[in-house]
């Protein structure tokens, strides 16, 4: 986005723009220069928690490796809102001050005093959203609110609120996957038993196969990286409010469900060797339950566009 001053319906202005070279769509060379120059400084000033959340996301692949992924996508929507920001005005609002120092202070306190890698998180984006809203106004934040909002998921959770959030829904895999683990056994004759957070799977010849839903089971990650999923399907497939948030409403059922899909799958692979219920075989497959997951998702947001679409023929057919 250019950071010169310039108003859309001004001739001259636009035509300096024109002479001078749009980069990337959107860009003038002088408003690069300066991304990349505060980029930088960005960088440089959130070294420590860029750093922390790179190495957690690459080392914790199944847990948090979507968040390598947000940037991106909030870059691509960028992308495609690129002739909205190259029309909308830059000024400079002064107020943006107050949040950014607020994100300043709040960053070096979980930093230095508290060591909270989650709120040294929020606080980057914090001061990016304020940093954005400075140098180019309100008119501009209204294009980009929704990719910067969306690298709040990007963040990891603070593992105090995991353990919080991780035994209800380890109680709640645990019993969906009794349900359907004892539907099965109807048809495939074995039996389960339900203890807790463990199932025991016994064969039609009496060999008890046991399953602990464990932590990586429980959910939490999941449901993380399902809200990340609807969010980017939301925003890229959806251009009505209503159908983002009904797809965001729904990311969180879906992630239960497909969680207990998971464990229930994971339970038949113990009849079939014990070792497949563990390790990268658990990974994988938490990785391929996705798949379905985003065209579940999809499939709403043909649904959700059909129906706008019938609405619309309708309203045109009274009107005509």
């Amino acid at each position: 986005m250019s950071l010169e001053k310039a108003h859309p319906d001004d001739p001259k202005a636009a035509s300096q723009a024109d002479a001078e070279g749009l980069l990337f769509g959107f860009m003038t060379k002088r408003g690069l220069l300066y991304t990349l120059v505060l980029g930088l400084i960005l960088i440089w000033l959130f070294n420590q928690w860029f750093m922390f959340q790179v190495k957690m996301s690459w080392e914790n692949k199944e847990d948090w490796g979507h968040a390598l992924v947000i940037p991106l996508i909030s870059g691509y929507l960028l992308w495609q809102s690129r002739e909205l920001i190259r029309k909308t005005p830059v000024q400079v609002f002064w107020p943006a001050i107050v949040p950014f120092l607020v994100g300043i202070h709040a960053y070096a306190y979980n930093l230095f005093f508290i060591s909270n890698p989650m709120l040294q998180g929020f606080s980057m984006i914090l001061v990016l959203g304020s940093m954005v809203l400075f140098l180019t106004g309100p008119a501009m934040l209204r294009h980009v609110f929704l990719p910067i909002l969306y690298l709040l998921l990007m963040v990891t959770i603070a593992e105090a609120i995991m353990l919080q959030v991780t035994f209800k829904l380890q109680l709640l895999a645990s019993q969906g996957s009794w349900v359907m683990l004892s539907l099965l056994g109807e048809l495939f004759n074995f039996s389960v038993d339900l203890d807790g957070n463990r199932l025991d799977i016994f064969t039609s010849t009496g060999e008890m196969h046991p399953l602990n839903v464990a932590e990586a089971c429980s959910g939490m990650r999941m449901v993380v990286a399902f809200y990340a999923l609807a969010g980017a399907v939301a925003l890229l497939g959806c251009s009505q409010w209503w159908q983002r948030i009904a797809l965001i409403l729904l990311a969180g059922p879906v992630a239960i469900l497909m969680n207990m899909v998971r464990v229930t799958v994971l339970g038949i692979l113990t009849l079939v060797d014990p070792n497949l219920a563990s390790g990268d075989a658990h990974t994988l497959i938490g990785t391929i339950l996705l798949v379905p997951s985003l065209g579940l998702f999809m499939g709403v947001v043909w649904t959700l566009n059909r129906i706008i679409g019938s609405g619309q023929q309708e309203k045109s057919g009274v009107n005509a």
